[in-house]
This record gives C-alpha cells, structure tokens and sequence, in this order.
C-alpha cells in the first residue's frame, strides 16, 4: 500500500509492483533494455501465463513515446498471437511532447498500440496505479478500447490531463483576477482533483469496475482472469467475393 510515493512528481520502478502480482515475484522482462519508460514481460498469475505491460515511471516519467509504442504494440500482439491474457498497470501522463517525435510520426507509432489493443481477442485487464491522462490512457487500453476489466488504486488520477495544467486553463480568468493569484491557482488545483481528477469520478461514470486496495490487486487480477478464462470474441466475417442482394 506504500509502495507509490505521495509526491504525485517523483518516480518508482513498477517491477517491484509487478513483483508483489505474480507468482513467487518470478516475473521475465522482454526487452529490457530498449524503451525503458515501459516495461514488458510474462509472469504466471496462480499458474496462469499473463503478459504485462507497465508504464515505468522510473524513466522519463512512464510518457509513450515512438519507441516505446512500438514496443508495447509488438508485445501485444505476440501475446494475442499465443492467447496470452494482458494485464495493463497504468501511470503515464502523455505522450511526449517536442518536434522530433512529431517529426518522427508519434501519431503514427501510437496509433499502433491502439490498433493491437483492439483487433487484441485475449482477456484484457487494466490497473490504473497513478497517472491516466488524456489520450496516452487510451492507448494503455482504457475501457472504450476494449478492456474487460478496470481497477483503480485510490492515488488514481483519470482526466484529460493533470491538475495544474487543467486549473490554469479551465480557470484563467479567476487566477487572473485573484488578489493572490498564487493561492488561487493552488486552491483551484486542489479543486479540479478533488472534483475531476478523482477515480470515483471515472467509476461513477462506469469508466472503472472497482477502486481496490493495493494490497489486493493479485487477488482482483487472479478472480478476472478465472472469470475470463473461457472469453470468446468474435470478429466480422472476411468479404469473400460480392453478396447477391
């Protein structure tokens, strides 16, 4: 339960969250030394083989970029390849800014771990441990790209984007006009957490299934996996020639 630091702004390396999940901490990371702002691997879940994908927030703050897209995007579909389920541990704030990664085609190479994820038929469960924002959530298999199940830890922060950023456009014009601008934008920051930012908010809107304990997330992982063990997703039958009318 202690192992995320209350500083939203400082790191901590998501293998020893990945430890405490599988079986005997026996956990075998894929490429490790390429990309290392995600983390990739296979581990057993009471004797279930499940591969993870897990922002590490230990380098360059979890963010995607081209490299780690992908990355991510191989994995999964290696894993939906040989019908390995996917567990997703979420805390990643964007996608990182700058020209090189547009100029690098970001779009392009992110899109790609959306389309894994979705043509994805193998069970398919998220954790979000931190930070979920905006368009990077997405492409780590938010609901509305096909996740069967979604937990939250308490420290969840599901929005567009972060607080400070959000507060100082949503709320320009009251931190303008403040007698201590400074204060306010602090209150308000606080604020748009505590109404916006809040996993409660996201489970209200059935965006989330439950807000578990750290402690007890092998235990929610192994009973979704048990769950969607026999999971069957059928896709569009392929055109094979022209349909008479």
């Amino acid at each position: 339960n202690d192992i995320i630091p209350d500083d939203g702004k400082k790191g901590y390396d998501v293998r020893e969250i990945i430890a405490q999940i599988v079986d005997q901490g026996d956990f075998l990371e894929v490429q490790a030394g390429y990309a290392m702002n995600i983390v990739v691997g296979f581990g057993r879940i009471t004797g279930r083989t499940v591969g993870f994908i897990a922002n590490q927030s230990n380098h360059m703050s979890g963010v995607l970029d081209i490299d780690a897209s992908d990355k991510g995007a191989k994995f999964i579909r290696f894993c939906n390849a040989f019908n390995i389920p996917v567990v997703n541990l979420v805390d990643v704030p964007g996608f990182l800014p700058g020209t090189a990664q547009e100029y690098g085609g970001i779009i392009r190479h992110g899109a790609k771990m959306l389309y894994a994820y979705s043509s994805a038929t193998v069970p398919k469960i998220t954790v979000v441990l931190r930070k979920a924002y905006g368009g990077s959530y997405l492409a780590m298999c938010n609901k509305d790209l096909g996740a069967d199940r979604v937990f939250a830890w308490p420290t969840a922060e599901i929005a567009v984007m972060g607080a400070e950023g959000a507060a100082g456009v949503v709320f320009r014009r009251e931190i303008a006009n403040a007698e201590d601008p400074e204060a306010k934008r602090a209150e308000l920051v606080q604020h748009y957490r505590d109404a916006f930012s809040t996993p409660y908010v996201a489970a209200a809107r059935g965006q989330v299934d439950a807000i578990i304990e750290p402690a007890e997330t092998r235990r929610y992982i192994a009973r979704a996996l048990e769950m969607l063990a026999g999971k069957r997703e059928l896709r569009p039958a392929k055109k094979h020639g022209l349909i008479p009318l």
